[in-house]
């Protein structure tokens, strides 16, 4: 009964990953293209400018948004009935209605006492991030995956075409970048309730929500001051960047930083897989097991990524203009940086599954106060490596400090393997730097890590796997 509880499990998360992997890379793989296509078209100034404003709007979404995104996602994937997903849903509109006219009160009262460039295009791009991150998380929680993953990937098809008309063929600019990223969140809108029916089904404005409005206040209001944690340890570093070295830098530095996010996409994928189905195997018994494998092949997992995505990488990067060219050191490093932001947020859902959110606080704000602290002190000295390792010593505080402090929740052995393949990250970030080192240097190095792969990760169970599920799929009837 156990091992096909077990079975029942793994092909949920196989399944589930599948789902969001085809939604995810194929968002990534269209965002990577429009980077390339934006350094042929932009400034390294303006497109570092658009950077600073968009990772703006990132800031002020949990505030905008009071993170009910993660509350509503919460709260209706272990709702039984739609009396309860109603009030939900419900509560989290009817907030978000008002944090909309604030947005708008307060973008008045900036323009007239100092206005800023481009600041309606930020303001409408940040109220269409917040209405559709919400509603998204909403379809999320009703268990509707596909819609979300359609959605989001409507999102950036449209943000890239809009793009192309707009700066290739209308030649406008930075204007058309804002135009494109936020016009395109209007289609995804549309689709997610033409397809889920969100607002005829479950918003009633009349509808009594003051009992779950106290529990996802309690939940919600932790999870602000984190996620402006968050911000301040994966991103304020850009700020840093834009004041000590300039816009230009900027740029250089967000379009390195961009094609390394692509190695975010395993992390987002395995997050939305693993935050669905962690909550849902909290109380197993054999959680600790569980939660453990799970969290060793992830890092195996990205660690090989990370090693053949960036050694790639390297050969794109010399298609890019000139101006650009100087953005391709860093790459490896923002790599790990990555590789060690994915691994904390494996740790976060220990809050969430226990609902002890406010718990988080503690530890991502130490973690701010020291990527601060380290911005403040390495950046004007060490340009972007500063930055790069004022991130990484922080990330890796977060990670010690939480796999310690989530132990009340659950327990991580983390296995040899795991650690021998982190230590094969490192070098590889040495041989990355050699430049002494030739092309084929490169290449044996990946063809060890192929051997090392193949030798610590359990092939044959994979492959009997997917085999069974083929032999399943091909048998008639």
């Amino acid at each position: 009964m156990a091992e096909v509880k077990q079975q029942s499990r793994k092909k949920k998360f196989i399944k589930d990953f599948g789902v969001y992997s085809i939604g995810v890379l194929g968002s990534k793989l269209i965002s990577f293209l429009m980077i390339i296509f934006y350094a042929f078209f932009i400034a390294k100034e303006n497109l570092g400018y658009y950077d600073i404003c968009f990772q703006t709007c990132m800031l002020l979404s949990p505030l905008v948004t009071l993170q009910l995104r993660d509350g509503a996602f919460r709260h209706l994937i272990i709702s039984t009935n739609d009396d309860e997903r109603k009030e939900v849903i419900t509560f989290s509109l009817n907030t978000m209605w008002i944090s909309l006219i604030v947005i708008v009160t307060i973008s008045l009262l900036l323009y007239a006492i100092h206005p800023i460039r481009y600041q309606w295009m930020i303001t409408v791009m940040l109220m269409l991030m917040a209405m559709c991150d919400v509603i998204l998380h909403v379809v999320r929680g009703l268990g509707n995956n596909q819609t979300f993953v359609k959605a989001n990937l409507i999102c950036t098809v449209c943000t890239a075409l809009l793009s192309v008309f707009l700066v290739a063929v209308v030649k406008w600019d930075i204007t058309g970048i804002f135009i494109a990223n936020t016009l395109s969140r209007v289609p995804a809108l549309i689709y997610s309730e033409y397809k889920e029916r969100i607002f005829k089904k479950y918003y009633r404005r009349n509808i009594d929500t003051r009992e779950i409005k106290r529990k996802l206040i309690r939940y919600c209001l932790p999870l602000i001051p984190v996620a402006v944690c968050w911000w301040m340890t994966s991103t304020v570093n850009r700020y840093f960047v834009f004041g000590y070295l300039g816009e230009g830098m900027t740029g250089i530095y967000a379009v390195a930083t961009k094609l390394a996010s692509i190695l975010q996409l395993l992390g987002i994928i395995f997050y939305q897989t693993w935050q669905e189905n962690a909550i849902q195997q909290y109380h197993s018994k054999d959680r600790n097991t569980f939660f453990s494998k799970v969290f060793n092949s992830y890092v195996t997992i990205l660690s090989f990524v990370l090693i053949f995505y960036v050694f790639g990488i390297r050969l794109i990067y010399g298609f890019l203009p000139d101006s650009y060219q100087s953005g391709s050191q860093y790459l490896y490093l923002i790599g790990i940086s990555t590789l060690l932001f994915t691994m904390t947020t494996y740790f976060d859902l220990g809050y969430q599954c226990a609902k002890e959110t406010k718990r988080a606080i503690k530890g991502i704000f130490f973690t701010a106060v020291i990527n601060v602290g380290l911005n403040l002190t390495l950046t004007r000295f060490f340009g972007i490596y500063g930055v790069l390792a004022s991130t990484m010593t922080a990330y890796t505080f977060l990670i010690i400090y939480r796999y310690f402090d989530t132990k009340r929740y659950f327990t991580i052995k983390i296995s040899k393997t795991s650690i021998l393949h982190l230590l094969i990250v490192i070098a590889g970030a040495i041989v990355y730097n050699t430049k002494e080192i030739p092309w084929w240097g490169d290449l044996a190095f990946i063809a060890l890590c192929l051997i090392v792969l193949f030798k610590t990760i359990p092939v044959r169970d994979i492959t009997n796997f997917i085999s069974k599920k083929i032999g399943h799929k091909m048998r008639p009837g």
